[in-house]
């Protein structure tokens, strides 16, 4: 059998086969499977789901706190008035029932003057609310709503969830290009741009909806627990609904669509009303 041509390079010069090198990919599976092996493990203790981690607690709430202190240093906080006072009182109805080790996290909640509708909590537990948000949440029920998914982003530990999927994902990529690394530039764009996408749209915004599905669920319960009726959960999406404008669609979101949320919520709701009256017999 003749071999086949090498590529040719320049006038009477050799022809040189371009092909797709197995070697990097193969090294970096098996840095991915060391990582991945080697990961910190986290179960959920309110879903007993089971999850790699790649920072440490430790190192998590030193990342939360480091922001935390950003976020205060360039933004004009509300110290004092009725506002500042009912997101501490969520707070401490709130946090007391979360889990053994989340509780033992140094909460802080501050209020942030911001137009913008938006609410979070940092690794650690560090909750931040900015004014913007409360005129929809409209009341202390629809401010813990939001509160208790901001809370459960931290207790499931979603932050460092991602970075670990971000380290295997950039590992996985940086094989990939290295194994096209003999083809044609344009061969590699073409084909590194088709994996992106895969991967962007396959992985990494699916796997943040899952994340708002799993805080939108812990909160629900937390708020609660905590004596918080869940309905209102329910109502702040249907006004958020109503405000929130054009968005993208939800395949191409980090966030399930406001209607999907809602629907959600709505299967979730006979459970958290059960919650919901255990706390009420309790008081």
């Amino acid at each position: 059998m003749n071999p086949e041509p090498e590529e040719e390079l320049g006038p009477g010069a050799p022809r040189r086969r371009r092909r797709f090198l197995i070697g990097p990919i193969l090294i970096a599976l098996a840095i991915i499977a060391f990582k991945y092996f080697t990961a910190e493990e986290f179960t959920n203790p309110e879903t007993g789901q089971t999850v790699r981690v790649s920072l440490s607690s430790e190192q998590e709430q030193a990342l939360g706190l480091q922001s935390y202190q950003q976020v205060l240093r360039e933004s004009q906080t509300v110290d004092s008035g009725p506002q500042h006072d009912m997101v501490l009182r969520v707070a401490r109805r709130l946090i007391p029932l979360l889990d053994e080790r989340s509780r033992r996290y140094e909460w802080s909640a501050s209020l942030v003057k911001s137009d913008v509708p938006n609410a979070f909590c940092l690794p650690g537990g560090k909750i931040v609310v900015f004014t913007g948000i409360l005129p929809i949440t409209q009341n202390e029920a629809g401010l813990a709503a939001v509160m208790g998914h901001e809370i459960a982003h931290a207790t499931a530990r979603h932050g460092a969830q991602r970075i670990f999927q971000n380290e295997l994902l950039q590992t996985a990529m940086s094989g990939m290009q290295g194994s096209l690394a003999e083809l044609d530039p344009e061969q590699q764009r073409a084909i590194l741009g088709v994996l992106g996408a895969g991967v962007q749209y396959g992985l990494v915004l699916p796997y943040g909806r899952d994340h708002e599905n799993e805080a939108d669920k812990m909160g629900l319960m937390y708020m609660a627990r905590a004596g918080y009726d869940p309905e209102e959960a329910l109502r702040f999406w249907l006004r958020m609904e109503e405000v929130g404008g054009a968005n993208p669609p939800e395949w191409a979101s980090t966030h399930p669509s406001h209607g999907t949320r809602i629907q959600r919520l709505r299967e979730l709701m006979p459970a958290a009303m059960e919650q919901y009256r255990r706390a009420a017999a309790a008081r």
